[in-house]
């Protein structure tokens, strides 16, 4: 909720439906609750390992996977449900109220949340998060840092001040008016309490404060006092995490069993280990839609979809692998990749319909008013002759099937996520396809972790040519650009470089006097994007998700497949 996540494609069920005007509320209800004390195993994607423990992050860690562990300890400010309101009953933050020109936000705190060592949740905690976000987002913080989130929701540069009004309130100033929901869901939500009475170790050097917790953030040991309703229990890498009731969570019901996020060497293994039982909470891998039939006994099963994109993503940095990184910042270049794969037969053939075509950063399915209408009818839809036609008229010769220019060649390799056979099946539609107009690529599969550390080390930016089977989730935040294609955003890795993107971005995070005026400056964004292709957008791939039949209370609610944080307390088994 804090800011944009790297996800696998496919790796989640989401569903949304649209944010706009004031906040919504809504709290969770629990139904039929069984007997405590039972275990849930909660299959994480193929290769999937989780990493950082820590709640701020670099860029390397910022995952989906991390952060549902994350937030299963530490409870958000604002929590978003399902349906993108906030759902105050598990948020830190029982109201906010702002001014009319979006720079002023006073935020009341529940007086009745402690952290689990009895000391109460309070402002300070909050001012302290506050001086660890300005000191890790600054471009020379010592590694692991800077921060993933700086750059996003006006966090940290576009804040005039944090203050406390008392020990359950505080105030946050910005330096120019802005959108409130916007900055309520993108920036003001990433402050968030925590306990620094166990965490502040330098309290007089800010330095050597932040070179500690960086280097504590891969330690699950260093999570000893949390507010959220888990502790955390026994960690082997690349095997599973547990999470274990919190037996002094007082932001409601406590948790009545222990969670278990499973590792999946593959999406076979987890396919096996549902029926068999030994994963409770799972998926079905698209490959493996044929043999749906052998769960239906044990298992409720339905489909969703991410509100967010998932993409091939080029490598425009100078020094990208192999010299094409200047090529790739062509726009033609990346129109005639567009136009060259086939979205439509990726989803009959791959996905078995689950997986509709996408040409922007916002998806078709599910629907919602942030779909700019001009883009119902994608900009860059199949064409293979075009794509082809698009690259010999820029001066590029087919030599012995590869489209050649000079001494550079169109010819590099993709890395792409392991273990999901679906993704792989699609690349190998993808690789074809290029193929077809003159562009070759190897595939390279790699581990989740593996490929999000190699795209995002900012040290050695050229060590990659393309990537794929990725995505990025909106989560709860508002659905704009800004860390993805801004010029500084924290997910740009790729390098992409726009002052105009940059000036459309900016404008969907201002104030406005009317809802269509909002929408209609946000599609403005949306074409534009759309038309440059920052990224090659690709299909908008479904999950199946499986429960086992003795799991209560795993619902749209309560997975919350929108912001990709589960409110696993609520998760009960009978056996």
């Amino acid at each position: 909720m804090k800011a944009r996540r790297v996800a696998m494609a496919g790796g989640l069920a989401l569903s949304l439906i649209a944010l706009m005007g004031a906040a919504k509320t809504s709290n969770v209800n629990a139904t039929s609750k069984a007997v405590a004390g039972g275990t849930i195993d909660y299959a994480l994607p193929p290769a999937t390992n989780l990493t950082w423990y820590f709640p701020l992050v670099n860029s390397s860690n910022d995952t989906v996977y991390n952060f549902q562990l994350i937030d299963q300890l530490y409870m958000p400010l604002l929590y978003i449900n399902h349906d993108l309101g906030i759902d105050w009953k598990n948020s830190d933050a029982t109201r906010v109220t702002y001014n009319s020109q979006g720079t002023i936000y006073h935020v009341f705190m529940n007086k009745k949340l402690k952290w689990s060592d009895g000391r109460p949740v309070t402002s300070a905690d909050v001012l302290w998060d506050w001086k660890m976000i300005q000191a890790t987002s600054a471009k020379n913080a010592p590694a692991p840092w800077p921060y993933e989130g700086a750059g996003t929701g006006d966090i940290p540069t576009g804040v005039k001040s944090v203050v406390p009004n008392g020990p359950y309130e505080f105030t946050v100033t910005l330096k120019s008016p802005a959108n409130q929901q916007w900055f309520m869901y993108n920036g003001l939500n990433q402050l968030q309490p925590l306990p620094m009475q166990v965490w502040n170790k330098y309290p007089n050097n800010t330095l050597k404060e932040i070179q500690y917790l960086g280097a504590q953030a891969t330690n699950p040991a260093f999570d000893s006092v949390v507010d959220g309703p888990y502790r955390l229990g026994k960690v082997v890498s690349s095997q599973y995490w547990t999470l274990v009731p919190n037996a002094k969570y007082t932001g409601g019901p406590l948790a009545d069993s222990k969670i278990i996020m499973e590792y999946e060497g593959s999406n076979a293994s987890e396919f096996a280990a549902l029926k068999t039982g030994s994963i409770q909470v799972g998926y079905v891998d698209l490959s493996e839609y044929g043999a749906i039939g052998e769960l239906k006994p044990i298992d409720n099963i339905w489909a969703g979809y991410n509100f967010g994109n998932f993409f091939l993503a080029l490598n425009l940095h100078s020094n990208a692998e192999n010299g094409l990184g200047p090529v790739f910042n062509q726009l033609y270049i990346r129109q005639a990749m567009e136009d060259a794969i086939d979205q439509n037969a990726i989803n009959q053939d791959v996905y078995h319909g689950y997986a509709p075509d996408q040409y922007g950063p916002i998806p078709s399915i599910p629907s919602t008013q942030y779909l700019d209408p001009a883009l119902k009818k994608p900009l860059y839809s199949y064409n293979p002759s075009a794509a082809k036609k698009l690259l010999t008229s820029h001066g590029w010769k087919d030599v012995n099937g590869v489209m050649t220019k000079g001494s550079q060649a169109l010819k590099f390799t993709v890395l792409y996520t392991s273990g999901s056979q679906s993704i792989t099946d699609m690349m190998v539609v993808i690789q074809s396809d290029l193929a077809k107009v003159g562009i070759k690529i190897t595939l390279d599969p790699q581990p989740f972790a593996t490929l999000v550390g190699t795209i995002t080390n900012s040290a050695d930016e050229g060590q990659w040519d393309a990537a794929s089977g990725i995505g990025i989730s909106y989560g709860g935040t508002y659905p704009t650009g800004q860390t993805e294609f801004a010029t500084d955003g924290g997910l740009n890795f790729y390098g992409y470089n726009s002052s105009e993107e940059d000036k459309l971005i900016a404008a969907t995070t201002k104030p406005t006097p009317s809802e269509s005026q909002t929408l209609k400056i946000f599609d403005q964004y949306e074409y534009y994007t759309s038309q440059q292709l920052p990224l090659l957008f690709i299909n908008n791939a479904g999950t199946i998700e499986a429960v086992q039949k003795d799991v209560h209370d795993v619902t749209t609610a309560t997975l919350n497949p929108v912001t990709d944080v589960p409110l696993m307390q609520y998760w009960s088994v009978s056996k």
